[in-house]
């Protein structure tokens, strides 16, 4: 099926605005939001000179205000007449280990990462519940495998959290003609971790973001991607010793 009319959040840099690329080279018409607004509107420049015939919309948006994220996402939907595919992209990596005194940082990432994707959910499946149509995508994380130490605690928490709730959603639309896809990215290089070194299997922006559209496109229950090695490293995740998920985080 194909998706013409794609609205994700978090857009102004990272996957978001990596996707976004990939997107409008297969003609897509974008509905985009983030904080930043200026950011946004470079985005929309450049991807207008990709592709020149597609729409793109913006609006500035911050997911911890969920009334507004209700608005928005109504907005974009009057003015594109329907959106085919939600991806929930927003999120951030703030935190340390638990109890060493970085609550508000964690709280922070727990916010962003789940409540904001929950009120992100529930605006997107308002909507297509009514029109009885759409594809929503949420961004986890190969972290919601396992649990993980220091920054990553909190992170991977949420990620995990995410990838439930999206399969609890899709037994509740199950039959329907409404998709639910639940995306876990390996280490792709973004602001998030661009001053983290030494990161195992990492690949680039340009080729992460082809790998998550790639995937995307064939609407998947779940998937790990790059499919080489996450497809099969997440298996060995789930059963590696904690000394092993240590040195990786």
């Amino acid at each position: 099926m194909i998706r013409k009319n794609i609205l994700i959040t978090g857009a102004s840099s990272g996957l978001g605005m990596g996707m976004a690329l990939e997107f409008a080279k297969q003609g897509a018409n974008l509905a985009l939001c983030a904080r930043r607004i200026e950011r946004l509107e470079e985005l929309k420049e450049t991807l207008l000179n990709v592709n020149p015939n597609i729409n793109v919309y913006l609006a500035t948006l911050d997911v911890n205000d969920h009334e507004q994220v209700f608005s928005v996402f109504e907005n974009f939907k009057v003015s594109m007449g329907q959106i085919d595919r939600v991806i929930i992209n927003a999120g951030m990596g703030k935190g340390a280990s638990i109890g060493t005194g970085y609550f508000e940082a964690n709280k922070q990432t727990a916010e962003t990462n789940f409540v904001a994707a929950l009120a992100q959910s529930e605006a997107a499946m308002t909507i297509f519940r009514k029109q009885n149509a759409g594809h929503l995508v949420t961004i986890s994380s190969i972290s919601a495998v396992r649990g993980f130490r220091r920054a990553m605690t909190v992170y991977a928490a949420t990620k995990a959290a995410i990838t439930s709730l999206s399969e609890g959603i899709r037994i509740d639309v199950m039959n329907t003609p409404i998709k639910i896809s639940c995306i876990h990215p390996g280490f792709i290089r973004t602001e998030i971790n661009e001053k983290v070194k030494n990161v195992p299997f990492i690949v680039d922006l340009e080729t992460g973001c082809k790998a998550l559209v790639k995937s995307i496109n064939k609407e998947p229950k779940n998937s790990y991607v790059p499919s080489w090695p996450w497809s099969i490293l997440h298996w060995v995740l789930r059963v590696a010793p904690l000394s092993v998920i240590k040195k990786m985080s």
